[in-house]
């Protein structure tokens, strides 16, 4: 109940400025958005990612300022590489876009140098239309009865109520396939082998490469697709991962959804930074609309 009540806050200021806050700038690293935050009286770093599951705090931010934090329950963490039962903390202070909140069921996880100190997952972007403008670094929160997505989306795409994601379908090489779209991966297009097969990529493997999830690091192979469809954009020459052969992941069951029928979809993959990096996304998680468009100039 706290965490709705700091959304219902977050919420008015959006109505008293034309539905809309301010653009605000983003750091980008490797591929990953970061905003100031301050977490328990200490300014840090939060990254947003709309793919995870759960807010998640650094194991080394802890350690660092000696934080004494109420402790729940262990919850059992599914990631692409991998499945732990993780510490969970209650009752976090945190103040973003000038808001203080508590969060709870916040999980601890090692997210690198201390100077990063938390992740906002899927539930931060419920309440809003977020857009974010890749190229110029810059992202804002929209109220939701001030535009109607479902005129404006130009990606078909859907939500997903069993993931809280949003879906949406691309072409590589001529072939649609349904994926995840998640802020929060730093790969482009990551894909089960299979499909990849099916998308012609695996006799035109270019090499490998190791990627580390929440959990733990996979060998990744990957080829260049020769054009990908991206909504009223095509795209040439995109690099796509996939499981390296032998290698197990868990892109087909992770969050109980991809690899599995979405309202009659297959999802197959997540996509991420690698193929957004280009435009302005509109998005709305909620009904899982999507609009992508080039930056103005």
């Amino acid at each position: 109940m706290k965490y709705l009540f700091a959304l219902v806050i977050l919420l008015t200021p959006l109505r008293l400025f034309a539905a809309a806050t301010q653009w605000a700038d983003f750091t980008l690293i490797n591929g990953h958005i970061y905003l100031p935050v301050t977490v328990e009286g200490v300014e840090t770093k939060v990254m947003l990612d709309s793919g995870a599951q759960i807010h998640a705090i650094n194991k080394a931010f802890i350690g660092k300022h000696n934080l004494a934090l109420s402790k729940g329950s262990l919850m059992r963490i599914r990631g692409v590489n991998g499945t732990e039962n993780r510490t969970a903390y209650n009752n976090v202070n945190v103040n973003l876009f000038g808001v203080d909140f508590e969060l709870d069921k916040v999980v601890e996880f090692s997210m690198g140098r201390h100077t990063t100190g938390m992740l906002l997952g899927a539930s931060f972007f419920y309440p809003f239309i977020v857009q974010i403008n890749y190229p110029d670094q810059k992202i804002r929160l929209i109220t939701r009865d001030s535009v109607d997505m479902s005129e404006v989306a130009n990606v078909r795409s859907m939500d997903d109520r069993g993931s809280g994601m949003p879906i949406a379908e691309i072409e590589i090489n001529g072939k649609p396939f349904w994926f995840l779209v998640d802020t929060g991966s730093n790969a482009g297009i990551l894909m089960e082998r299979r499909y990849a097969a099916q998308a012609g990529l695996l006799d035109e493997v270019d090499g490998s490469t190791i990627t580390r999830g929440v959990n733990r690091a996979a060998v990744q192979d990957y080829a260049t697709a020769k054009t990908v469809q991206f909504g009223p954009f095509e795209i040439t020459d995109v690099k796509v991962l996939f499981p390296a052969e032998g290698e197990t992941s868990n892109l087909e069951n992770q969050f109980s959804a991809t690899g599995t029928r979405i309202k009659g979809k297959k999802v197959v993959g997540i996509l991420g930074y690698g193929l957004f990096k280009h435009f302005l996304l509109t998005l709305d998680y909620k009904p899982g609309k999507l609009h992508v468009d080039l930056p103005p100039e």
